[in-house]
């Protein structure tokens, strides 16, 4: 697994994993995981799951991602495969960095 965040090769794919913690104060509710569905299903060539306390979700699931019960100060490992797996998890990378516009 390539976990430095670089893909080898434009165009081929790639297995990439980031850990993303939960910044806003409520965590990963209905509005936030729809959010990261948003953006992962934009990538539809990548596949991506969430792992937290040893459960794996889908993470183009709005329900899988609000059953890992993430609340504020969580840590959700992301594992995306396909060959654009590195712009999907900065794009994820900066929704949580923006804690998913909440304040």
């Amino acid at each position: 697994m390539n976990t430095s965040g670089i893909a080898p090769e434009s165009g081929m794919d790639v297995e990439v994993s980031k850990i993303l913690t939960v910044q806003n104060k409520m965590g990963i509710h209905a509005r936030p995981a729809a959010m990261i569905v948003r953006v992962s299903n934009r990538y539809s060539d990548v596949e991506l799951w969430v792992e937290k306390d040893e459960e794996q979700v889908n993470g183009k699931s709005i329900m899988g991602l609000m059953m890992l019960a993430a609340g504020h100060g969580s840590e959700l490992k992301f594992l995306a495969t396909g060959a654009k797996a590195n712009d999907l998890l900065k794009e994820l990378d900066d929704l949580f960095s923006r804690k998913f516009e909440e304040t």
